[in-house]
Parts: structure tokens; C-alpha cells; sequence
């Protein structure tokens, strides 16, 4: 079995992946920019070869260069867990002929407005939205859904360029931030709880499934430099409005004709009970999400979405055996981290339900939290209850507190 993975080493997960699809017998063909003695070790040692090409972003250029080494070596697959590299893996596999989801199938998880167009045709709810080139289409159509408005790119991931639009002076700044945005989603707001929804699929067909709850809403996180953001894997998903999400989530990955891998769905639970869609993509939810759902289910999933690549199968026994928590903490102050309250004492009282802390340490130059949500680190916790998952995920985001200075 020989594999093209489109970027192997960056962004760090993807790393984990090329380990998982040497470990289940893959022959992993690296594709990226720079020479094979750049790569980490950590890459190096489980890639079979390697395609340099000048630009990763080129995806006729990439295509022309797997589509070259094809004539002398066989290709069985083609992946890409990097949402800007999925249509250009798509376009490799229709020039080779190899199984996977084609570029049109593809085109319906990376263009917002062709995803939610596909959805509602399927007769799910999912937010009014208009697809927008110009400040005037912009105008336009909040006119048409009235405020408050979403405002976010068409070929978007996770919360970067999104913003939330109450007021007409509003507007006006917000059609200013986005004027490098090619193409924008303008849609009504959805107001309530945000879940995910993710996947690792076979034909189309869940094999491994996942809820997360964000606390607070991503949007609301990324507003607010105090805040620190709370995911939370759900362990049990029989409670109704869960079960509702994930009905909502075959249904959307019906409607979209998911093929095989993973995906990441997040959805919304209105105060009257009300399911409605956001946005998905076919790869796995960044910021550690997939690591959260390994300690939920005590499971390697970059081997287990390897093995489904690969060999069409899973080996999963444990489904969901606790809650997990990943909280992102961001420092008080700018520059350089001085010093950490709260974390010895956290670490002494609840440390057994520690699974990882990576928090910057003092003499560390500090994050931007705009440009990444790890920001200046994380914690991963885990319980089999609830409510004391949520409860010590809470602690960790007040309790323990990071302070910067110049």
C-alpha cells in the first residue's frame, strides 16, 4: 500500500498521521516544499520517499509532480489532513484514477456556501446565508436576514476572519477587516450552545463518532483575551439533544456523500431545542482536538484513520470512556512570561486527571491568542463524570493564572 500524504510535517499533528499510516503497513510518499533533510526526524523515519515541489500551494504544480513520479512508482492513495491541501489531493486522485472522494465531493466540504446549499437541498436547517464578493452583496444581504449577522470566508477554517455584526457602524468595520477575503459567507446568527460533531468514516459510514462542547462559544473566545477556552469531549451520547446532533450529522454527511476519513462538524442547539448546522470539513478538528478524543476512548486515531485509508477497518474497543477537557490558557500582560500562580496547587489537589500540561514557562516570549487558540498553552483532563470534568476544566481556567511583562 503506497501512500502520497500532502504535507507531512506541518502542521504538527500531521506528523502523528504519517507515523499512524507507517504503522499499519503503509509505504508513506512525503509531498512538501524543501529538501528530505529538513524534515524532523520524527517524519523522516517513516516516509518511504519524498516529492520536493516549489510551491505547495500550486495545486496544478503539485498535481503535475505526484502525476510524474506515478510513471515510474505505484500510487494506491492520496491524502491530505491539511483543509487548504484536501482539493489538491482530490485533484491527484481523478488524474491517477485511485480511489477517494473526488475534487466535486471535496468542493462540497471546503466552499461554505456549496456546502450549505447541498445541506438544505437535503431538507436540514442550516443558517440563511448569501455568498458575498463586495461590500455592496455584504449590505445586500444583511438587509435581506437582519441583524445580528455572521461574516466569515467562504473557504474558512475554525474562527479566523469571523466576526459577529449587531449594528449598521458595525458593519461598516467589519467590511473594512475582511476586504482580503475573497469571498465571503454572510448568514444569519444562530444563537446557543456550539458542539462538534466528528467522524472517522468508512464509505461514508461513522466508525468512530465524537460530541465536544465549546465553553464558551468560539466566536465569544476569540473576542475576549481573558477568557480561557473550554472544549469538552462528551462520553456519553444518548441524552436526547445528542442524539439529535449526531442524526443531523448522518444526515449532513449523507447530503455531502462522505467517502472515507475523518471529519469535523460543529453545530448549534438553539434555547427552544432547535438543531442547526455550522460548518464541517473532511479532516480532523485542529488545536488537539483529535488528542482529546484518543484520552476520551483510550485509542490512537492516527493510527485507526490510517487503518480505514489503508484497509477499509478500525480496531476500536473502547468507544467513550470519559470526558475530556482541553482548556487554553492565555497570560495577563504583554512579553515575556514571569510567572505562574495556581498551577501547583491545581496540579497537587487534581493532578491524577492531568493527561498533558504544556504551559509556556516564565522567561518564554508569549503567544499571539488572536493568531493561534493553543495561545500560551493547554491543559488536557479527563474524568468519567460530567459534571466533574466540566468542574475541573473550570478550576483550571480560573484558578490557575499565567502573568507577562515587557
Amino acid at each position: 500500500m503506497n501512500v502520497v500524504f500532502l504535507s507531512p510535517a506541518y502542521p504538527l499533528e500531521m506528523q502523528d498521521y504519517v507515523r499512524g499510516l507507517a504503522e499499519v503497513g503503509a509505504n508513506v510518499i512525503g509531498v512538501a516544499e524543501g529538501p528530505v533533510s529538513m524534515l524532523p526526524n520524527k517524519v523522516k523515519k517513516y516516509l518511504s520517499d519524498y516529492i520536493q515541489v516549489p510551491q505547495l500551494f500550486d495545486e496544478q504544480g503539485v498535481a503535475a509532480a505526484v502525476v510524474q513520479y506515478s510513471k515510474k512508482h505505484h500510487i494506491d492513495r492520496v491524502e491530505s489532513l491539511w483543509e487548504p491541501l484536501t482539493l489538491t489531493a482530490a485533484t491527484i486522485r481523478e488524474r491517477l484514477n485511485i480511489p477517494g472522494m473526488s475534487r466535486e465531493t471535496v468542493l462540497g466540504f471546503r466552499d461554505k456556501s456549496i456546502m450549505k446549499d447541498r445541506i438544505a437541498k437535503a431538507g436540514l436547517r442550516v443558517p440563511y446565508a448569501f455568498r458575498c464578493k463586495s461590500s455592496q452583496e455584504i449590505e445586500a444581504a444583511v438587509e435581506q436576514i437582519g441583524f445580528p449577522v455572521i461574516i466569515k470566508p467562504i473557504a474558512g477554517a475554525g474562527s479566523a476572519d469571523t466576526h459577529r455584526v449587531d449594528t449598521p457602524s458595525q458593519l461598516q468595520r467589519v467590511i473594512k477587516q475582511v476586504r482580503h477575503v475573497q469571498e465571503v459567507s454572510t448568514e444569519e446568527f444562530i444563537d446557543g450552545r456550539e458542539f462538534t460533531y466528528d467522524t472517522v468514516c468508512i464509505n461514508g459510514i461513522p466508525h468512530y463518532e465524537n460530541v465536544a462542547e465549546y465553553l464558551p462559544r468560539p466566536l465569544i473566545a476569540r473576542s475576549n483575551e481573558w477568557i480561557s477556552p473550554i472544549i469538552i469531549t462528551i462520553k456519553d451520547l444518548n441524552s436526547p439533544y445528542i442524539r439529535q446532533g449526531i442524526k443531523l450529522g448522518h444526515g449532513v454527511l449523507k447530503a455531502l456523500n462522505m467517502g472515507t476519513g475523518f471529519t469535523h462538524m460543529e453545530w448549534y442547539l438553539t434555547p427552544k431545542g432547535e438543531v442547526v448546522f455550522g460548518e464541517i470539513g473532511c479532516r480532523p478538528g485542529g488545536a488537539h482536538l483529535v488528542d482529546q478524543m484518543n484520552f476520551t476512548s483510550d485509542i490512537d486515531l492516527f493510527r485507526e484513520w490510517a487503518r480505514s485509508v489503508c484497509w477499509q477497518d478500525m480496531h476500536i474497543q473502547n468507544p467513550r470512556l470519559y470526558n475530556c477537557a482541553i482548556i487554553f490558557k492565555r497570560a495577563m500582560g504583554q512579553g515575556v512570561i514571569q510567572r505562574i500562580n495556581g498551577l501547583d496547587t491545581f496540579m497537587h489537589k487534581y493532578g491524577r486527571s492531568v493527561m498533558v500540561e504544556k504551559l509556556l514557562r516564565p522567561g518564554v516570549r508569549r503567544r499571539n491568542w488572536k493568531q493561534t487558540l493553543v495561545s500560551d498553552g493547554f491543559i488536557i483532563l479527563r474524568h468519567h463524570n460530567w459534571i466533574t470534568a466540566k468542574h475541573l476544566a473550570e478550576k483550571a481556567a480560573t484558578d490557575i493564572q499565567i502573568f507577562a511583562n515587557e
